[in-house]
């Protein structure tokens, strides 16, 4: 082959390089005007007034297609599906609880993204902000409003594998004070005192005594649930093979994602219910696997989110293992209810 063959070949070479790369900037910016714009058949979202204190609405991160793509939007608890009344405020993960409100945001730099948590009033307005480690992961928010929390990935970006290490903290709302990791806590582990540098913690819940917490620790490839203690700073681990953990509204039951053996690497979960007095274990009827801190709609019936067109969407399912899964929500993600 000549020198000059050669040359032609590599102009080639390089002009299709160059063809592919404008088409995929071209296709990925076509793909994020369309996300601007109303999908046909999607939900109907109107901007309006949100507040945390609306009795008997559902707050949730809308992800459909529009202009209010990714902004908390508040439905009827009892019409989920229903029109959507959009808030403005764009948030990664959200939660709320007594007219507090925790919303994990990004924030676009020039080269790359920083994460923040804004602490909510009823009215959404920001009452302080904390800077995030990494990507957001989980937020929940105390029965009382005095306390939220976090979890976000400084190692990895999935729970799926092993790779990957998470910071959780915790935010005294009254008074800002903030534990950044509970790494900081003293681990009580099968009744004796805890150590290891593989040590993480994610998945935070609250009791309604504003002291009691639990949580999934995770150490040397296997995850616990783990009771903590807020004045104590302690955590004591409670069972094996729990993750994000919700504690359910009268406190007696913890809802979580267990790994069941045999199922694939990249989906290894199954949604279950644990009572917190007999450690029985409840597999709930939804057979796909859920990547998600589920919430209690009410004493029976937990949420939670699977992957759909937009995104994600929301579906239900009995707390006692009876009854199958159902969709309540397209498009929406980290859903909070107000009673």
């Amino acid at each position: 082959m000549t020198v000059r063959n050669r040359v032609l070949i590599l102009v080639a070479a390089v002009a299709v390089l160059a063809a592919v790369g404008l088409a995929s900037v071209l296709h990925a910016s076509a793909r994020a005007d369309r996300r601007d714009h109303t999908q046909a058949g999607g939900p109907r979202v109107t901007p309006g007034t949100v507040t945390l204190k609306d009795s008997g609405r559902l707050v949730f991160r809308n992800m459909a297609w529009g202009p209010h793509r990714d902004e908390l939007t508040s439905v009827p608890a009892a019409d989920p599906g229903g029109p959507r009344t959009a808030s403005g405020l764009k948030c990664l993960r959200f939660y709320a609880a007594s007219g507090t409100g925790v919303c994990l945001q990004a924030v676009h730099g020039p080269l790359s993204d920083t994460y923040r948590a804004l602490i909510l009033d009823a009215r959404l307005r920001t009452v302080d902000r904390y800077d995030v480690p990494g990507i957001p992961s989980r937020a929940r928010v105390s029965p009382t409003g005095h306390f939220a929390t976090w979890t976000a990935f400084v190692g990895g970006d999935s729970y799926a594998g092993t790779d990957f290490s998470t910071r959780a903290a915790v935010v005294d709302t009254r008074s800002g004070k903030l534990i950044p990791s509970l790494e900081t806590f003293r681990i009580v582990r099968d009744g004796h005192p805890y150590r290891a540098a593989d040590v993480n913690f994610w998945g935070v819940t609250f009791a309604d005594d504003d002291r009691t917490f639990y949580a999934t620790l995770a150490t040397r490839g296997h995850t616990h649930l783990v009771r903590g203690d807020l004045r104590a700073r302690t955590v004591t681990t409670v069972h094996e093979n729990v993750e994000c953990p919700s504690l359910s509204p009268d406190g007696t039951r913890i809802a979580y994602k267990k790994r069941v053996e045999g199922l694939p690497k990249d989906a290894p979960w199954r949604l279950y219910v644990l009572d917190l007095r007999t450690m029985r274990e409840t597999p709930l009827a939804e057979p796909r696997s859920v990547d998600d801190q589920a919430v209690w709609r009410d004493a029976r019936t937990v949420v939670y989110a699977l992957p759909g067109d937009y995104g994600a969407d929301l579906y239900e399912v009995p707390a006692d293992g009876s009854g199958r899964p159902r969709r309540i929500g397209p498009a929406a993600v980290s859903p909070a209810y107000l009673p």
